[in-house]
């Protein structure tokens, strides 16, 4: 009898493991007209939404969304630069749990398409690409350049760990991984792309993997053998036509990146498209059976120093703002815009037999700070770390730099007057004389001169240099790095013996504040805070503000500038306490400022000299 009760318990624990903890596992292939989910012709209809961009706090609230608008697939990047910012370190914690941001998703009833890439572009600083690249000398990204290759090996061999798992094929919901990213629009080495599809074998990619470009570049960046999918067209004939040419005459038809609007850069106007513009688009893709992802159905915010910037040889340098609200479906902070509701009416047309979608959340409750004084401060001159010191000017690679700001200082004899120019200024300069503002220089407007007159004695030059955000797109990715990038010359004569101070505002734990009131001329650090008695979604309004940070509770929330369009900062709920609420502002150009307030939406559209 106790054999026979032994027995059976072991079969029971068995049974329960295997019957209980087991995910049911679907399969995912392509058909000829059709993806086929289970054997079944499956459409999806997806929306890209990225994990940093929102706080880890509100993936769920925001997928329960997508669901609502009737999406079944979320599409989102991974982000090396994120996962490893410096060699050899990952990190896949807190905001970077990619895994956990896919397995929300499968939990919320939703598939996903992975772009590990590793490029992406995004509008994200460096395309993706971690900033120490450019330390390794004769490293070419995008190339099948040994030292390249080893790196890149390296990290989606870790991507490869945390997400590979997840695959359809596994038990999971990963439908689709994308190798590269829009290659066709930078090279056409087809060897390069063997390389790329072999790297994501050997890392555990054994699912269908596929590739995506602008339907001008399709045939550069499209790998025989993979799906290519199309980015940036919808119109049902033009789209299959493509995809025909090149892929034996079949499909199926996938949109990889359909763009119901567009993205924001700093000094011109934001960026909108109505949705009646979009929505008979929308409506004339899904009944054509094409399946698509919405680049973007939620944008969110590109917070801390993440942001990209673009530049070609005939526009300007062009940074992107931090809020990345796209004018997509889901605003910024998260709640359905009147494009949401005209795309949820369209996609219901195209819900299988008797399914119906969810109601859509109410808008989330929103908060208005009253204005308040930050009543403590510091002048960022005398908050500086240890110097480092060169004969020229070190670049933030040089300092073994990532982000933020580096100030440059010198002693020049005074008593004379002339151009002082800054060669290669990447991006943005502060220029001071003896600790007081004289001036600015900006990458945007070709600036890189500026007339000085100097007093009698030893005079002290300090150039306070901030990246605004690497390249993310184009051939200018391989010349990328940040600071005073060659020499400092007055009057012809380069200037030398400089020293180097790293402000990466990672942490601002170290800095020392004082009551004392601040009368200097030059950037300053002020911090203060206000009392909530309930919490819920806020802006800063940042508009009588010039140039600069904010954290709120230890969370970097991005760039202000008051030059627009952006002129507020969106505060998310989920970072917000009842009671204390602690700011820290770096302000670069208004060290008088000193009162902030609230504001209950977003301003996203104003645009200053």
């Amino acid at each position: 009898m106790k054999k026979t009760i032994i027995s059976f318990l072991t079969l029971f624990l068995a049974w329960g493991v295997t019957g209980f903890c087991q995910t049911p596992k679907h399969t995912f292939a392509l058909g000829y007209e059709a993806f086929l989910l289970d054997g079944k012709p499956f459409q999806m209809i997806s929306g890209e939404m990225h994990y940093p961009r929102v706080p880890r706090e509100a993936w769920r609230a925001r997928m329960k969304m997508a669901k609502a608008m009737g999406l079944n697939t979320i599409g989102t990047y991974v982000f090396w630069n994120l996962h490893e910012p410096q060699k050899g370190k990952f990190d896949f914690t807190g905001n970077n749990d990619v895994a956990e941001f896919v397995r929300i998703a499968q939990q919320e009833g939703l598939w996903v398409i992975l772009r590990p890439s590793p490029y992406v572009c995004a509008e994200w600083e460096f395309g993706g690409y971690p900033y120490w690249l450019q330390n390794e000398k004769g490293l070419e990204v995008r190339s099948k350049e040994a030292q390249y290759l080893k790196e890149y090996e390296s990290y989606i061999k870790e991507v490869g760990k945390q997400l590979a798992p997840l695959q359809i094929n596994h038990g999971g919901n990963i439908l689709m991984v994308q190798i590269e990213n829009e290659y066709g629009s930078y090279g056409s080495d087809k060897e390069y792309l063997g390389i790329n599809q072999k790297l994501f074998k050997e890392a555990g990619f054994d699912g269908l993997l596929y590739t995506c470009d602008p339907a001008p570049d399709l045939v550069n960046g499209h790998l025989p053998g993979l799906l290519p999918a199309v980015n940036g067209l919808d119109n049902p004939a033009k789209v299959k036509k493509i995809i025909n040419e090149n892929h034996d005459g079949k499909g199926p038809y996938y949109i990889a990146e359909w763009y119901p609007a567009w993205f924001d850069w700093w000094g011109t106007a934001h960026h909108t498209i109505p949705a009646e513009r979009y929505a008979g688009r929308l409506d004339s893709v899904l009944a054509a059976g094409i399946s698509i992802n919405m680049y973007m159905f939620h944008g969110g915010t590109t917070r801390a120093f993440m942001n990209g910037a673009n530049f070609k040889d005939t526009s300007p340098y062009e940074p992107q703002t931090s809020s990345y609200d796209y004018d997509a479906p889901l605003d910024e902070a998260g709640n359905a815009t009147p494009k949401f509701m005209q795309f949820r009416r369209v996609i219901q047309k195209y819900l299988p037999a008797g399914v119906q979608l969810p109601d859509v959340p109410v808008a989330k409750p929103v908060v208005t700070i009253p204005a308040f004084k930050l009543t403590q401060s510091v002048s960022l001159l005398n908050s500086l770390p240890a110097a480092k010191e060169n004969i020229s000017p070190l670049t933030f690679e040089d300092l073994h730099q990532d982000y933020g700001f580096v100030l440059y200082r010198t002693v020049l004899n005074g008593s004379k007057s002339g151009q002082l120019k800054l060669k290669e200024l990447r991006d943005y300069a502060v220029i001071m004389i003896n600790g007081k503002k004289v001036g600015t220089l900006d990458r945007r407007l070709n600036q890189d001169s500026l007339y000085l007159k100097l007093p009698a004695g030893k005079v002290r030059l300090d150039i306070l240099v901030e990246n605004l955000g690497r390249i993310n797109f184009g051939k200018y990715l391989l010349q990328n790095k940040k600071g005073i990038t060659q020499q400092v010359l007055l009057n012809g004569k380069e200037v030398q013996h400089w020293k180097m101070y790293s402000l990466p505002f990672h942490d601002l734990s170290t800095v020392k504040f004082t009551a004392a009131k601040q009368n200097g001329q030059s950037p300053v650090i002020r911090k203060g805070g206000f009392n909530l008695d309930k919490v819920g979604d806020t802006y800063l309004d940042m508009s009588n503000w010039g140039k600069g940070e904010v954290w709120v509770n230890g969370h970097n929330l991005g760039r202000y500038w008051g030059i627009g369009p952006q002129q507020t900062l969106y505060l998310p709920v989920e970072w917000l306490k009842k009671g204390y609420n602690d700011v820290e502002v770096l302000e670069l150009l208004k060290p008088e400022q000193e009162h902030l307030a609230g504001i209950d939406k977003p301003i996203l559209d104003v645009v200053k000299p």
